[in-house]
């Protein structure tokens, strides 16, 4: 059964859904939402166990697909182009191929229709280890969370996921059933159809998300996909290069 998702919504136009990759929200995508909504009905959405949607044990991308196509026809949104980034990018590759004429164009953002390694559970643990209850600042967090992850970037945006809670914090996501799903996230399920629309696949240059050996696959499932590098930028492309990226999703979305 479809979960009712949590969803930002701002513009009028011809509607985009954005959706965010693992651990991450809505909220890290409002610079582009909010560009983006100059010409455009923007749905901006936190996928189950993320930011403030519901919590669920199973993260299936079958069921995450579900869970944006009952969004995209709750809110009555006619065929809207779907962007999504890693792990959304997935859901919405999944959704695309699942109900093509739900969706009028697809954006994917530095991922590909394929398994990834496993490398992203080490992060959901090293959260889950933290100490977060009782009288904190957000900077003791952070010092804590720096003897696993050494990158001050990437301690940023996980520590985005902290809400406060009397005097601590609590987490926004379901770390637990994040940290359980990673094999399903990292993998990519079967496909036996294809979505003939419109499809945008970005990828950062400094990235390897989206190698050249994946191009073959796409071009399969997408055969009227256009395939371009981002100058500059890594695995978070709406974060480092916003500017290059609205450049390319501007006039594939009008």
């Amino acid at each position: 059964m479809a979960l009712e998702l949590a969803a930002t919504e701002q513009g009028d136009g011809t509607p985009v859904v954005i959706l965010h990759g693992v651990f991450g929200s809505a909220r890290n995508w409002a610079t582009v939402a909010k560009r983006l909504a100059e010409r455009h009905r923007v749905v901006s959405v936190d996928l189950r166990n993320h930011g403030d949607s519901p919590h669920a044990h199973s993260m299936r991308y079958d069921e995450m697909a579900d869970d944006v196509l009952a969004l995209v026809e709750r809110r009555g949104l006619a065929a809207p182009a779907i962007v999504g980034h890693s792990m959304g990018g997935k859901v919405a590759i999944v959704a695309a191929l699942r109900r093509p004429e739900a969706v009028g164009r697809l954006a994917i953002v530095d991922v590909a229709p394929m398994a990834y390694r496993g490398t992203l559970r080490a992060y959901a643990d090293a959260l889950l280890a933290l100490d977060i209850a009782g009288p904190r600042r957000r900077g003791d967090i952070d010092a804590q969370l720096a003897a696993t992850i050494p990158e001050a970037p990437i301690r940023a945006f996980l520590l985005h996921n902290l809400a406060p809670e009397g005097d601590g914090f609590r987490w926004r996501p379901n770390l637990r059933a994040i940290a359980e799903a990673m094999p399903a996230i990292s993998d990519f399920p079967a496909a036996a159809s294809r979505y003939d629309g419109p499809a945008l696949f970005l990828r950062g240059e400094r990235s390897d998300y989206v190698p050249a050996g994946a191009e073959p696959r796409i071009r399969r499932l997408f055969p009227n996909a256009r395939i371009v590098t981002i100058a500059g930028a890594g695995h978070w492309i709406h974060a480092v290069q916003p500017v290059r990226l609205l450049a390319e999703l501007e006039p594939f979305l009008a």
